[in-house]
């Protein structure tokens, strides 16, 4: 069963991994909320060195205000960007 279900909100971690990572700077330490569960997937982080990846880690399409993400958008309030985060990468809000 996956940790995160559809509504829940998360905040994304910084875990200061160096070389081939899949989480963009700009939503690392912001919360979003989790729109969907995606599966469970070799960890690309893994596979970028050669290595099998295994065991696969679960992957969320998290949902963030850009009002959030940005502190000086001026765009309309409903402005959203929805990414996919692999789970090693969230923990509850």
């Amino acid at each position: 069963m996956p940790r995160f279900q559809p509504g829940d909100t998360v905040r994304v971690l910084d875990l200061h991994k160096p070389g081939h990572v899949r989480i963009p700077f700009f939503v690392r330490h912001k919360m979003g909320v989790v729109e969907r569960h995606c599966g469970a997937y070799p960890n690309p982080e893994e596979l970028g060195f050669g290595r099998p990846g295994l065991p696969p880690i679960d992957v969320y399409r998290v949902h963030f205000r850009q009002d959030q993400l940005w502190p000086d958008y001026a765009g309309p309030a409903e402005d959203t960007l929805e990414i996919e985060v692999y789970e090693h990468w969230l923990a509850p809000a």
